[in-house]
């Protein structure tokens, strides 16, 4: 057996989360620069690990994919043979697959930073609580934490995505296909699938890009595969508008971190739910301004939070928002729905754009 230390790092799911999850992988690799390192993901998220620089492998989980997809990961994990794995997800899943790999360490965070404790029963050792913070604890602090841990020392939060000068210039190339031409500082504009809690009405979108436009902003919309009903809506609905264009359906998670890259150094803003596009957008360098209902900023907006000294964030809800946000939930419980996002009226993000333009 070879005596190379193999080191893998388990976080499967969702794109947010993975972005926040680079912190750890960074820690990881600058500790221990001649491990083999790899990383366990999802099939719609390995596209974004792929070509990370100092990641060496990449290890696809089809959740969709029942026993068969079990039996192909428990294959390549034996291949892989990891000597030790890093759990940065926390939750029942990840503890099956960190058991899976059969390595003899098994990292993870403090029993009380898991979301379903019961997995935490898997490791054989763990991170200092994060939690002293209390309820407010961002999920970059919590992946800090397991950072420092498996660093033996705090070490600053990193999230670099290793983009190629080629990947950069097609990032420029792109942005510049896509975004409106003239003068204007430059808002990327997301739409989020209907029947996410989190989504901003589709109405309220249309009413911003209309508004950023008449006040001389240019706007491009930008959607992904999950989002091309709502984005096609939204072409439809501000056809021939000035200013605004669409790019429906974007594919190609390096590609889109390359824009935003390229969107960050023309100055310009990302506007978007809680998401993995925004998250990446911050790991990108580019100023978000997160349209927030119920989920709570302090635990799950763009990083460094607004309220850092120096940060470019900007966090907008609801003027009067229910007694019952933030609630954190999946599904609204309210009786009239998300009034929470329903509530956050265009002007007044737009007032926060204008702000900062």
């Amino acid at each position: 057996m070879s005596s190379e230390e193999r080191i893998l790092l388990v976080r499967l799911s969702h794109l947010g989360d993975v972005v926040h999850a680079l912190p750890v992988f960074h820690a990881l690799r600058a500790a221990r620069p001649r491990a083999r390192l790899g990383w366990v993901v999802q099939r719609e998220f390995a596209p974004l690990l792929e070509g990370l620089p100092g990641l060496d492998e990449v290890l696809v989980f089809d959740r969709r994919g029942g026993a068969r997809a079990w039996l192909e990961l428990s294959e390549r994990l034996a291949r892989f043979d990891a000597t030790w794995s890093v759990d940065a997800q926390g939750n029942l899943k990840s503890a099956m697959v960190a058991l899976a790999a059969r390595a003899p360490r098994r990292s993870g965070y403090a029993w009380s930073d898991w979301r379903e404790r019961a997995g935490a029963l898997s490791l054989t050792d763990s991170a200092a609580p994060a939690s002293t913070r209390g309820a407010a604890l961002h999920a970059v602090e919590r992946a800090s934490a397991l950072a420092a841990h498996v660093a033996g020392r705090e070490v600053a939060p990193s999230f670099g995505l290793g983009l190629s000068a080629e990947e950069l210039e097609r990032g420029r190339a792109a942005l510049a296909r896509r975004a409106p031409p003239g003068a204007g500082s430059l808002v990327l504009l997301a739409p989020a699938r209907a029947g996410d809690v989190r989504a901003w009405p589709i109405e309220h979108v249309a009413a911003l890009a209309r508004g950023a436009a008449h006040a001389g902003l240019r706007v491009l919309v930008l959607g992904g595969p999950a989002e091309a009903a709502e984005g096609a809506a939204l072409e439809r609905a501000l056809a021939g508008l000035p200013r605004v264009t669409h790019w429906v359906a974007q594919r190609g998670l390096r590609e889109l971190a390359g824009v935003f890259a390229a969107a960050a150094d023309a100055g310009a803003r990302f506007v978007g739910c809680d998401s993995g596009p925004l998250h990446l957008a911050a790991a990108c360098g580019l100023a978000c301004v997160l349209l927030h209902g119920p989920q709570d900023p302090r635990r799950t907006g763009p990083w460094p939070p607004a309220d850092a000294a120096g940060s470019a964030h900007r966090c907008v809800g609801a003027a009067d928002p229910p007694a019952c946000a933030p609630c954190l939930a999946r599904r609204c419980a309210h009786a009239q729905g998300p009034v929470c996002m329903s509530g956050l009226a265009p002007a007044r993000v737009l007032d926060a754009l204008l702000a900062g333009a």
